[in-house]
């Protein structure tokens, strides 16, 4: 009798199991969804480096192209131009006011900036090209997170074609 019960509760058990962890029917889905755009999306693209000036004045400056559909944002693309001061920025304001741990940039390459170089030093398209992909990552990874899309830094940063370092900190509400 002990044995019959143990048995009878152990296949009890598997039947509630296999109800718990079975599949759900998979939906069908027509061609439109399967392609169209997903429900939620943030693309940013760094591209287009642009070096201006002449000797001490130069400087590179990047393409920063933002694509969403989030409500969060009031635009749905725009293109706006950064240079790598404007990376420190974001990343100073966003260390000061948000709760998220932002991360690091990509180094000053102050061994480039050193004189009698036999190389362009920070405007060598290599380097430049991999500045370019560090900050890419960078700027991704902080866009992607939910406490840094409230920020108005980065909506500044991201939107306005200037970046009024005089702002009031605080955060923005869905449009």
């Amino acid at each position: 009798l002990q044995h019959y019960f143990i048995q009878s509760n152990l296949s009890m058990a598997s039947t509630v199991d296999d109800r718990i962890t079975s599949r759900l029917p998979p939906k069908d889905q027509t061609l439109q969804e399967a392609y169209d755009l997903p429900a939620n999306f943030l693309e940013i693209d760094v591209c287009s480096p642009e070096t201006h000036g002449v000797a001490n004045k130069r400087y590179t400056d990047y393409e920063v192209r933002l694509k969403t559909n989030l409500p969060i944002f009031r635009v749905q693309e725009c293109s706006v131009r950064r240079r790598y001061s404007d990376f420190e920025w974001l990343r100073g304001e966003l260390e000061k006011e948000s709760k998220i741990i932002v991360p690091t940039l990509p180094g000053k390459a102050l061994k480039r900036l050193l004189p009698f170089r036999g190389d362009d030093g920070i405007f060598e398209e290599e380097f430049i090209e991999e500045r370019r992909q560090a900050i890419e990552g960078f700027i991704n990874k902080i866009a992607g997170h939910p406490l840094a899309q409230n920020e108005k830094c980065l909506h500044m940063f991201l939107t306005e074609p200037v970046i009024d370092k005089n702002y009031t900190p605080g955060k923005v509400r869905s449009h």
